[in-house]
C-alpha cells in the first residue's frame, strides 16, 4: 500500500493529484509537438475541476500560471501567455504604511472629521455654513444611532459637532433643527427590527405561559 506521505509534493492540492501526476508524465514527453497537445488537454481538464476560475479575468491565464507552478517551472511547452519566473513567487509584497491619521469620535468616520475640518476655513458664505450644518449635524446623528441605536440626545450632536468644527458649526436649536430620532430609526431600518424583536419575544412569554398553566 502506498501511502500520500511517501509521493511527491504537491504544489497546488486544490487540483488533485491526478493532474499532478499527468504534468509529471507530460514532462517525460521528449517530442515538443506532443508535449505541447499534452499541455493543452492538462489545461482542459484544470478549467473543468475548478469552473469557478472562470469567474476571474483573464482565467485561462491563470491556469497556464498554475500548470508551471505544478511542475515547479521545469515544463517546457509554448505557452500563449508570459511565462511566470519562479522568484516572482519567493517576493515579499511592500510593506504599506498604516493610516496615522487619529479620529475624535470614530462612529461618526474619518471623512466626516476631514469634513468639518475643511469646512472651517473654506466655507464663508453664511447660508451655505447653516445648511451644511444642519446637513451634518443629522448625518452624524445617524451615524451615531447606527452605533448605538437606542437613543442619543439633540444637545450631545450639536456638542461634538461644535467640537469637530472647532466652534464654526453650532446648532442653536439642535431639537428643531436636527431630525427626529424615531425618523431616522425607521430611515435605517432599525425601529422595524426592534418592532419585531418585541413580537417575538411577547410570543414567546404567551408560549411561556401557555405551557405554565397546562
Amino acid at each position: 500500500m502506498e501511502y500520500n506521505t511517501t509521493r511527491a509534493k504537491m504544489l497546488l492540492p486544490e487540483y488533485g493529484r491526478n493532474v499532478q501526476n499527468m504534468i509529471s508524465h507530460a514532462m517525460e514527453i521528449a517530442d515538443r509537438e506532443e508535449r505541447n497537445r499534452a499541455a493543452q488537454a492538462i489545461i482542459e481538464v484544470m478549467g473543468q475541476l475548478n469552473p469557478h476560475l472562470r469567474d476571474v479575468d483573464d482565467y485561462r491565464h491563470k491556469l497556464w500560471a498554475h500548470l508551471f507552478i505544478m511542475s515547479d517551472f521545469k515544463l517546457e511547452v509554448d505557452s500563449p501567455y508570459e511565462i511566470p519566473k519562479k522568484e516572482s513567487l519567493d517576493e515579499k509584497p511592500e510593506l504599506m504604511d498604516y493610516p496615522k491619521s487619529k479620529i475624535r469620535f470614530g462612529h461618526y468616520g474619518q471623512y466626516s472629521q476631514k469634513i468639518l475640518e475643511a469646512a472651517v476655513e473654506g466655507v464663508t458664505d453664511e447660508k451655505e455654513k447653516e445648511y451644511l450644518t444642519k446637513a451634518m449635524g443629522n448625518f452624524m446623528k445617524k451615524q451615531f444611532l447606527r452605533h448605538n441605536n437606542t437613543a442619543v440626545e439633540n444637545h450631545v450632536i450639536a456638542e461634538q459637532l461644535s467640537e469637530l468644527s472647532k466652534g464654526t458649526m453650532k446648532l442653536e436649536n439642535p431639537d428643531e433643527d436636527l431630525t427626529s430620532t424615531n425618523q431616522l430609526l425607521k430611515t435605517l431600518g432599525i425601529q422595524q427590527n426592534h418592532n419585531n424583536n418585541r413580537r417575538q419575544n411577547n410570543r414567546k412569554k404567551q408560549q411561556s405561559k401557555k405551557k405554565y398553566k397546562k
